[in-house]
């Protein structure tokens, strides 16, 4: 047997279904491999595309994504994907070729340090100098992948050692679950005594609340306790807005109109939360927020998140343990209750059937949550509409609103659309892209259609780097640089064998997606969309915002 047979061995041991990538002559002993395997080769157009499939899958399965390019231009395509999977904290394994490192009769062709590259942007990165190595190299990957704070592990597997026959007795290591400790009941105690001696706490959760252990004990401990809960734009669904203690989410980096109520706030309960996902100087500028910190892991130290007691452990147990201790407990809620009315009319009701065309922002919005039920996938690239995306469409279960708040890369929304598909074959799938978002890796809709991926792309069309656009006005600079010209997108759809569609009135968009999502295979849909609420809301608007008003 191989190595690269023995490699792969080990990834189905794992229990991988899925390999992302794009091969080269480097790897074509591990393409072999997989081909007489049960796993499953996704051949992707770009690179960068398969890191964000890869990135996606971890995100939902909570098992790492595996990804696979060649070596040099081919790792290196890889980056922008995998920064994006570290920062996210979502499990991947990336494996790249290299030459061969005992007989490289093509000098330095091609050759990079990519494990050097890839050290800084990953938890791990290491090369199988030989192939006995790789059951641990493997089970380590994976290990390393999965443990709090999750991210990417990098494995290179130079074309030599991949064909050499691996030693006899040479066996996949046993894929083992490791169980979260639980905090101890010191921590829980300080915890109870901080709650009880709040005025007014409130709970802010993040992207690590994202799972379905925490989502329940959340809705648990909700309930007993009566507290609130904001969410991170990475966080949305951990409570569900359903629940009647949910705040909603941040929209922006900036004040906006829960933040009225979170001034009134003496006590801070992060649950799952990184200060990269919302930054702490928006909400505690003064730094007087006591904070208390629950999470797998310890805090990470910043200026503004001086946390003064911390519960560390798996967080569903902490919170179970926590609403043990906390039974009776009460406090006056009377001025989160009515902040959450506000928001209901201010978030979900204005603007939501404004008749103008193109559309605005929080009609398209409106219009895409009436057409998606509840466990329906909406995949966010990035530009503007995200942030309008995250401030009004509510979300009602964990891991249905995808979007990259971390690395915050344009190219993402169409790649985890299809990674979306893929683990969640039963579920609507939406992609919404900006123009030059969807633009940047158009090419991987060839790889939807070869997939017959049912999903729909909402492509969001200003002819312009919308965001940039914004904040270039906003900083007093002349309209320079943001504009640019488009393809037809339908027959842009058309030429790669989908379907497409074009909102042409404001009544269109509703009966278009739903006519697209009948479709058997991926359909875009083009939307003009005008950005001038932009201005009137997320600035004018938020600029005066008058708390108690």
């Amino acid at each position: 047997m191989k190595a690269s047979d023995l490699l792969v061995k080990c990834l189905e041991e794992e229990g991988t279904e899925y390999i992302f990538g794009v091969p080269g002559e480097e790897n074509l002993d591990l393409v072999e491999s997989i081909r007489t395997s049960k796993i499953k080769l996704i051949v992707n157009r770009h690179e960068q595309c398969s890191a964000f499939m890869a990135a996606t899958y971890g995100r939902l399965t909570g098992k790492p994504g595996v990804c696979l390019s060649t070596l040099g231009p081919g790792a290196t395509n890889l980056v922008t994907g995998i920064a994006h999977a570290q920062l996210g904290g979502m499990p991947v394994l990336a494996i790249t070729g290299q030459k061969g490192i005992r007989d490289n009769v093509q000098a330095n062709f091609q050759v990079l340090d990519v494990v050097g590259m890839m050290k800084p942007l990953t938890k791990r990165a290491v090369q199988i100098h030989s192939p006995r190595s790789i059951p641990k190299e493997v089970r380590m990957a994976f290990t390393t992948a999965t443990t709090e704070r999750q991210g990417v592990c990098h494995i290179e597997l130079p074309e030599d050692i991949a064909g050499e026959d691996e030693p006899e007795g040479f066996v996949p290591h046993h894929a083992v679950k490791i169980r979260r400790p639980i905090a101890d009941q010191t921590a829980i105690d300080l915890a109870v005594a901080c709650i009880k001696n709040a005025k007014q706490p409130l709970i802010m959760v993040s992207s690590r609340a994202q799972r379905t252990r925490v989502h329940e004990a959340l809705r648990s401990f909700c309930s007993a306790t009566n507290l609130y809960v904001v969410h991170t734009q990475l966080g949305k669904g951990a409570l569900g807005d359903d629940h009647p203690n949910s705040l909603f989410a941040f929209g922006m980096h900036k004040r906006d109109y829960v933040h009225c109520l979170i001034d009134t706030c003496d006590v801070i309960i992060t649950v799952g939360y990184s200060p990269l996902e919302h930054p702490p100087s928006v909400w505690n500028k003064e730094r007087k927020k006591k904070i208390l910190h629950i999470d797998f892991t310890p805090a990470e130290p910043e200026m503004y998140y001086d946390p003064c007691s911390q519960v560390i452990g798996d967080i569903a147990a902490s919170l179970d343990m926590l609403q043990r201790e906390l039974q009776g407990y009460g406090y006056d809620a009377s001025l989160h209750q009515r902040t959450r009315e506000n928001l209901e009319e201010k978030l979900f009701k204005e603007g939501s059937n404004d008749t103008s065309f193109p559309l605005k922002p929080r009609r398209i919005v409106a219009d895409c949550r009436a057409v998606l039920g509840k466990k329906d996938i909406v995949c966010l690239d990035n530009g503007i509409y995200k942030l309008w995306f995250s401030r009004h469409y509510k979300t009602y279960n964990i891991c249905t609103f995808l979007l990259d708040n971390a690395l915050a890369t344009m190219g993402a929304g169409l790649p985890s659309a299809m990674a979306a598909k893929l683990v969640h074959p039963d579920r609507r799938v939406l992609a919404v892209c900006g123009d030059g978002g969807f633009m940047m890796n158009s090419q991987e809709l060839e790889t939807a259609v070869r997939l017959k991926l049912k999903i729909v792309i909402l492509i969001l069309n200003d002819n312009a780097y919308g965001f940039i656009k914004w904040k270039q006005k906003n900083a007093g600079f002349q309209n320079f640089g943001m504009d640019y010209t488009n393809p037809d997108f339908v027959k842009y759809a058309e030429a790669y064998g989908a379907k497409g569609y074009r909102v042409i009135a404001e009544g269109d968009l509703k009966k278009v997606l739903e006519q697209a999502f009948q479709q058997d295979g991926p359909v875009i849909v083009e939307c003009p969309i005008d950005y001038s609420e932009n201005v009137t809301i997320l600035g004018d608007e938020l600029d005066r915002i008058t708390c108690g008003a």
